[in-house]
């Protein structure tokens, strides 16, 4: 991953409604959320979750599909995992027993019998 992309994503993020919607866009894969229904289930006004979704659309961090008259968002967890492992990639001075504790709580959390984190 580029720094611009990852700069690109991670400045998306950095207002509390987007890394909201992102979060919440995040829990409901692979089905994703409608618009109209992502700003009810925020509180936000349909017109400024329309801004926020295309500023998170441009960084690449969602994506939309239409189906039918409804437009549905989804989280990109490619982009997610590519920055993801831009941002751990150099963690640690390549001691991997130091960033063991994060691969541990991500492990836990994905696992197949394990509560959301």
């Amino acid at each position: 991953m580029e720094n611009i992309t990852a700069i690109a994503a991670l400045s998306a993020l950095a207002q509390n409604t987007r890394l909201e919607t992102f979060r919440l866009l995040v829990k409901h894969e692979p089905e994703g959320v409608p618009a109209g229904e992502l700003a009810r289930l925020l509180d936000v006004p349909q017109n400024t979750m329309s801004a926020h979704l295309a500023t998170l659309s441009r960084a690449g961090v969602v994506m939309s599909e239409r189906q039918s008259r409804s437009i549905i968002y989804r989280a990109n967890l490619d982009a997610l995992r590519d920055l993801t492992l831009f941002l751990l990639k150099d963690c640690c001075g390549g001691s991997a027993e130091l960033c063991a504790p994060v691969i541990a709580e991500l492990t836990s959390c994905c696992s197949p019998e394990a509560k959301p984190c």
